[in-house]
């Protein structure tokens, strides 16, 4: 089951970005587990093991409960305030009367049933963690584990509140039988997304959507899944691009109530890029694709799809016959990219801004489309400088072309 000479933590936490309901961030998981979780568990000598690297024959509901139940050790990281975190946090507190460790990324929000439990804060930059940041949260994940270790004190709810409730006992012959083997291999979800991800950094989008569509089967439609097999699938371009842009639009359709800014600005990507191969005299295409970036824009704020809604606003004026109409969308688009400026100008005066590649690309094509041009080259200067993925370049150089296009 596990090595004899170690205790095991078992961790609970979503997997990949996940977005975060009160703040609309885009936090990515999987940095914390790997930056700050599983190093300070390691060096205080406990096997590490999230959900995902369960190897169960796919099914991991059975081990997680028993993992829960068994564990000398559970961190539960409840950011973003996933559902599953907090129902697994829950389970914890019924099973077993300590040992359990909240952490939190410090921007989320704290359920009132909670909040009275020590947390650990860390600060999340959204797509990356600091390693200034990372150095200190292990320091302190440490020194949190050891002292629990050593001193294991009443912090579950129900016991403390309920101190002569009798704990659930199961035999060691169980565990063995329910856990099984729990090391990592190739098909865990944790193996697979890495591999996703190498896949998209190599360009073989073909490659990285099966992948997460694999993801997306084991993880029982989880939504960021669902997104990242659209996204590459309509990027992959196989076996053509019209083709690819339908299974696409097919693919992130399976998303009910699309309000999050990612399954947003995928699916306005998707209908824009449908309207450009089709040649789409209508519209039609090009509407949806409006409509999408500009309910992320008003809902949020979101300076991603406030840019794309501001580019297909500029096309949507070049194509119209009707004045009035042609005027308002080239005003509104101009609107749009100077609040964008203003919004993503005051983020980057923070201690540690977040996602500053995507700023500093999305500040050049704005600047780019109001004929700043000095401004314009001096932050795709600055984009290219934090080192962005070949299709990351591809992608910026497709719209600054597209910004140019539109004003022809």
């Amino acid at each position: 089951m596990t090595e004899k000479k170690k205790k095991l933590c078992f961790v609970i936490m979503g997997f990949g970005e996940k977005k975060d309901p009160e703040t609309n961030r885009t936090i990515d998981l999987d940095k914390t587990y790997k930056k700050i979780i599983k190093p300070a568990v390691e060096a205080c000598n406990y096997n590490c093991i999230r959900a995902d690297e369960i190897l169960d024959s796919g099914i991991i509901d059975r081990s997680m409960y028993a993992l829960l139940y068994s564990a000398e050790l559970v961190i539960a990281d409840i950011s973003t305030f996933n559902p599953n975190a907090i129902y697994e946090l829950g389970t914890r507190h019924a099973l077993k009367p300590y040992s359990t460790i909240i952490i939190r990324e410090d921007k989320s929000k704290l359920p009132f049933d909670i909040n009275h439990n020590r947390i650990l804060s860390y600060n999340h930059l959204g797509n990356e963690i600091s390693d200034t940041e990372a150095q200190k949260s292990v320091r302190e994940l440490k020194n949190l584990i050891t002292t629990i270790t050593n001193n294991p004190i009443t912090d579950s709810p129900l016991y403390s509140y309920i101190p002569k409730i009798k704990q659930p006992m199961l035999s060691n012959d169980d565990l063995e039988e329910i856990i099984g083997n729990l090391k990592s291999n190739e098909n865990t979800i944790f193996a697979l997304t890495e591999k996703a991800k190498r896949f998209m950094s190599e360009n073989k989008f073909s490659e990285a959507a099966e992948t997460w569509k694999k993801l997306k089967d084991k993880a029982g439609n989880d939504i960021y899944y669902i997104q990242q097999e659209a996204l590459c699938t309509y990027k992959s371009e196989q076996p053509n691009k019209l083709q690819a842009l339908t299974n696409a639009l097919t693919i992130i359709g399976r998303i009910s109530n699309q309000t999050d800014t990612e399954t947003l600005g995928i699916t306005g990507a998707i209908n824009k890029n449908l309207w450009k191969e089709l040649n789409d005299k209508g519209s039609g295409y090009l509407n949806t694709a409006i409509e999408c970036y500009k309910k992320g824009w008003n809902l949020y704020k979101d300076y991603y799809t406030g840019e794309n809604y501001a580019h297909c606003l500029e096309i949507k004026s070049s194509l119209e016959q009707d004045g009035d109409n042609k005027i308002y969308n080239k005003v509104e688009a101009k609107i749009t990219r100077q609040e964008i400026i203003d919004i993503v100008l005051k983020s980057l005066e923070e201690a540690e801004p977040e996602e500053l590649k995507w700023k500093y690309a999305t500040l050049s094509n704005c600047y780019l489309a109001i004929e700043k041009a000095d401004k314009a080259t001096e932050y795709e200067k600055k984009f290219k400088n934090q080192t962005p993925k070949e299709w990351e370049i591809i992608t910026f150089e497709k719209s600054k072309q597209d910004i140019i296009n539109s004003k022809q």
